[in-house]
């Protein structure tokens, strides 16, 4: 049975001015995708890496749909999938609202667009979009999705302790302070995993706080894709909640704010990652 895995990483942005561009997104794309082939077994033709001009929003639907569909017709027996790039919010879709703030959590892409005062959804990876071609992928198929970006919509509550850091969010266009964006009770993301088995999110921040993109070693990388590497190269055997404690010590012992958060069954959270 073939496995397959995406990994998405935006530094830069067609549409964005050079001070919203990050530094670390693109390195953790190929980073994971080393580690997935070098000690998880993936061939190099499972893994399909998107970064900056390469990762438009229609690009990364087109390569999801087709790994969902696959999985659904029993081609597949594992999915991983990565992102690393901006979170931002976006209008709920008035048909549909699911936010008790109105607002939809998203990802940007590379071709993230304005439309009158807020994000372009056409330019944007709603967290509707997700919710729905995840659901499609059989229980029986283990499938992470790993999230290094601020997904939370909520501003730049936490932002880290490093003079050379960068927050992973971007404001909605009309928000002028995105500090003034309170914090709520979100769906969001975490709806990815909400109906039990299913895929496995794994998060670099919790709602209200803001992911890092920092140098290390005069690298840059999301600072919580550099510890989760670390954490499965150094003990790759160890159950996902496990990697999460050390990973989450990590991120604390290096002074960074934010706090991992892993969302799963008690099962899939017992299990090793990728299992």
């Amino acid at each position: 049975m073939a496995r397959a895995a995406l990994c998405v990483g935006i530094n830069r942005f067609a549409r964005l001015p050079e001070e919203d561009w990050l530094a670390g997104c693109v390195n953790d794309a190929t980073d994971v995708a080393s580690v997935l082939t070098g000690r998880f077994g993936f061939a190099a033709s499972e893994v399909t890496i998107l970064t900056d001009a390469a990762a438009t929003k229609s690009a990364v639907l087109a390569v999801l749909a087709d790994m969902v569909d696959r999985a659904a017709a029993g081609a597949l027996e594992r999915l991983v999938v990565t992102f690393s790039t901006h979170g931002t919010q976006i209008p709920d879709d008035a048909e549909d609202p699911d936010e008790a703030d109105r607002m939809d959590e998203a990802l940007a892409a590379y071709d993230i667009a304005v439309a009158g005062e807020a994000w372009d959804r056409n330019s944007v990876i709603v967290d509707d979009e997700l919710h729905a071609l995840f659901s499609r992928v059989p229980a029986e198929v283990p499938a992470d999705v790993v999230l290094d970006t601020c997904h939370s919509g909520t501003g730049l509550r936490a932002f880290p302790r490093h003079p050379d850091a960068r927050a992973r969010f971007l404001a909605p266009p009309a928000a002028a302070d995105p500090n003034s964006l309170a914090p709520t009770a979100r769906r969001g993301f975490r709806d990815l995993v909400a109906a039990g088995p299913g895929p496995v999110l794994f998060a670099a921040c919790r709602a209200d706080q803001s992911a890092a993109d920092s140098p290390f070693n005069g690298r840059y990388n999301g600072a919580f894709t550099h510890f989760l590497l670390d954490a499965l190269a150094a003990q790759p055997e160890v159950s996902r909640a496990q990697t999460h404690q050390i990973v989450t010590a990590s991120l604390r012992a290096a002074r960074f704010e934010q706090r991992a958060q892993l969302e799963g069954t008690a099962a899939q959270r017992l299990a090793v990652w990728g299992h």
